[in-house]
């Protein structure tokens, strides 16, 4: 059986062309869908072994002989291209520059992101590893300073709403309900950061999307992994980053799109989507002068 998505519901399809096939078994090693196997030297295709074709496109990637046609679940033979050639140590410098020069910006000069950018960082994205082909990350795109603070303007009824939810009389009774963690989240947390939002919208500052003049917000469907969204979203921050951009990931705007009908009606965000991320980005007004060292909490080897 195809592995279903909300894209679609059936097997890509997979021709080899024997004349030119050298029975190398490279597609079959690669092959985790599984509807390749070798027998008698020769490359079989069986639909009914494990999940069948699921359009990975790794057989046509690398096959010698560029004798394979994989069509179907958004793949096409047309969509190959060759792999450019890098040198890896330049490339690990070129990259760890990049990461260590990032910051989460919140500060962005009142100067538009040309649509051309915006398809640069999109472009990037569609590269990311996002689940079983094809991918169901959807993203809402509100490209100029306007319509993210239209946008905002829509999600605050919604924390006008939940504030309550919050209270310290309502924490108090919700205490013996949630883990010592969510707790602590919930009154460190959420209970500040949605006063302080609300208050600060009042006083006309924005504290939720920053006068952002971009933001991108990351979602998918309830087929896939809940982590593709997010993949797609470091994507997206890493691309803005190397065109000269700042960004900042925002992980309170899921919650509204989750919880608002009224939301996902408005921007066409399908009812059994789950929880994306919102990137928002701009030219940033503040140039930092030094970074910032990070430790992770710990590293354990098994040897």
């Amino acid at each position: 059986m195809a592995i279903e998505t909300n894209r679609t519901h059936t097997f890509a399809q997979v021709v080899i062309d024997y004349d030119r096939c050298d029975a190398c078994g490279l597609c079959v090693a690669v092959c985790k869908g599984a509807p390749l196997s070798m027998m008698d030297g020769v490359v079989q295709v069986d639909q009914a072994q494990f999940f069948g074709c699921i359009a990975c496109g790794q057989c046509m990637a690398v096959c010698p002989q560029d004798c394979i046609r994989v069509e179907g679940r958004d793949l096409s033979p047309g969509d190959m291209f060759p792999i450019p050639q890098l040198d890896f140590n330049e490339a690990y410098a070129s990259l760890t520059d990049l990461l260590v020069r990032r910051r989460s910006v919140r500060n962005y000069q009142d100067t538009a992101v040309p649509r051309e950018t915006i398809q640069q960082v999109l472009d990037a994205v569609s590269t990311a590893p996002m689940g079983i082909p094809p991918s169901d990350v959807e993203v809402l795109v509100f490209d100029n300073q306007d319509a993210v603070q239209r946008f905002t303007a829509d999600v605050m009824p919604y924390f006008h709403k939940i504030k309550w939810l919050f209270s310290d009389t309502m924490l108090t009774l919700l205490r013996p309900f949630l883990s010592k963690e969510n707790a602590a989240m919930f009154r460190g947390f959420l209970a500040p950061a949605i006063r302080g939002i609300l208050e600060k919208y009042a006083s006309g500052e924005d504290w939720l999307t920053y006068n952002a003049p971009c933001a991108l917000y990351f979602y998918t469907s309830a087929y896939t992994d809940p982590a593709d969204p997010v993949i797609a979203a470091t994507y997206a921050m890493l691309a803005a980053d190397s065109l000269g951009l700042g960004s900042c990931m925002l992980g309170t705007i899921p919650y509204c799109f989750q919880y608002s009908r009224k939301l996902r009606h408005k921007y066409q965000v399908h009812n059994k989507s789950q929880q994306g991320l919102m990137l928002i980005l701009g030219y940033p007004a503040i140039t930092y002068q030094r970074g910032i060292q990070r430790r992770l909490g710990t590293v354990r080897y098994f040897s």
